[in-house]
């Protein structure tokens, strides 16, 4: 795969990792994670030459290179958009890809295949079965916090693109409070709105994440526009 090492993982592992509690297996955070996964994939597919973010409001996505990159989850998002019957802009993608079927246990189960999660049942209220995810190998994730703390906590101008997006995705999705303090990412926030705003990112991947933290906002505000909505309905 272009631009991308074989003991890499992929953007959407390296959120899910991220999310999830090490010793319960379980998201630490609610449902945005699940955007954000979305958000990497596009992300993916956007780094290794397969879509193009066209310029514009809409931000529609255009297919480059219908070749398979040999990962299931990749491959069938990639899939989604070469045979849809009509062009949908980024933000339509990103919630499309969070949709996929299955999404979170896929994902874990891909971090089992690599040794870095295990997979565990669990009985919720003594009646159902549940399969929770805890940590089996720290290393992976030790790395990835020392990338974000590098790239959010020194003045370096040497981030790695994989790097900058993974930071916006997870600040988009409330992330990074899982590694860092609230008080820590204050202090911090004129460096991540750099990072975030694709100062130190090239174009393309820029506006993957524009187009992600985008639909990451509509998830978030769509519930309580539904609630208003059937109250004044209602009234």
């Amino acid at each position: 795969m272009a631009g991308r090492r074989t003991n890499q993982l992929f953007l959407h592992e390296e959120i899910m990792l991220l999310a999830l509690s090490d010793k319960l297996g379980t998201p630490e955070f609610g449902a945005m994670y699940a955007q954000a996964m979305g958000g990497g994939i596009l992300a993916e597919l956007v780094m290794t030459g397969r879509v193009e973010i066209e310029e514009g409001s809409r931000g529609m996505v255009n297919l480059i290179d219908g070749t398979p990159l040999g990962d299931a989850i990749i491959d069938e998002a990639l899939r989604k958009i070469r045979t849809a019957k009509r062009r949908a802009a980024a933000t339509t993608w990103v919630q499309r890809f969070a949709g996929l079927h299955r999404l979170h246990h896929r994902v874990a189960l891909e971090l089992c295949k690599k040794g870095i999660l295990k997979a565990d049942e669990q009985k919720v209220l003594l009646i159902f079965n549940r399969t929770v995810y805890p940590e089996l190998d720290p290393k992976p994730e030790r790395k990835m916090k020392e990338r974000l703390e590098r790239a959010i906590f020194t003045d370096t101008d040497k981030i790695d693109p994989r790097t900058a997006i993974l930071i916006s995705l997870a600040h988009a999705a409330d992330l990074l409070r899982i590694y860092f303090k609230k008080a820590e990412l204050k202090k911090q926030k004129k460096r991540i709105e750099q990072i975030t705003q694709g100062e130190l990112m090239g174009k393309a991947t820029k506006e993957a994440v524009q187009a992600a933290q985008a639909a990451m906002m509509m998830a978030a505000i769509m519930p309580s526009v539904m609630a208003t909505t059937i109250v004044a309905a209602t009234n």
